[in-house]
């Protein structure tokens, strides 16, 4: 019994991964727009993220709904976390560097599962708090074990930004607020939207 719901559970993890990587590779299909003039240019250490960022979502706002700030100047401004329709919640966000020297973003963001720091350094340490069903979201992986997140993530300039996201299971419907943690920042209460 519990070889089958093992394989059965592997074989729904696939699809899943499967699906968060049509839908974060769609999303990044969208078509030129003017506001691509207005968007920072990055680092090079912020173009190894390359294509692993999904576009923001239209009628998203830059505003902030949440802040987790960490030492040296490192600002995590959340943008927004929807939930779509395939059970997925992507967190959209900006990693800043408000301080006045160049910082190197910590490899402990990327958390401690071997399967996750193998890939680089990147946001996998994240996690979702339901407290209302008391329990803990990880970050997705693809087939290969790579987090559902901005990888490649290294030194940013001083008040350099660098748009980031990470995707999660969605908790229940009537989950509308989740708190995110990320090694060495501070937690912040998420309102989840969709």
């Amino acid at each position: 019994m519990s070889i089958r719901f093992t394989a059965q559970a592997r074989r729904g993890m696939v699809a899943l991964a499967l699906a968060a990587g049509l839908a974060v590779g769609t999303a990044g299909c969208g078509g030129g727009s003017g506001d691509d003039a207005k968007k920072p240019h990055s680092s090079p250490s912020a173009a190894k993220a390359g294509g692993s960022q999904p576009d923001a979502q239209e009628g998203e706002s830059d505003q902030p709904v949440a802040e987790l700030k960490g030492e040296g100047g490192l600002l995590l401004q959340i943008t927004s976390a929807q939930r779509d329709s395939g059970g997925f919640v992507t967190v959209n966000g900006t990693l800043k560097n408000d301080g006045a020297k160049d910082l190197l973003v910590p490899s402990a963001l990327s958390g401690n599962e071997t399967e996750i720091t193998k890939n680089g350094p990147s946001l996998g340490g994240a996690t979702l708090i339901d407290s209302k069903g008391k329990k803990r979201y990880y970050v997705l992986r693809d087939t290969e074990g790579r987090p559902l997140t901005t990888t490649g993530l290294g030194t940013l300039r001083a008040g350099e930004a660098l748009p980031v996201f990470m995707q999660f299971p969605a908790p229940p419907a009537d989950v509308t607020q989740v708190t995110l943690q990320l090694p060495t920042l501070s937690s912040a209460t998420l309102p989840i939207s969709g």
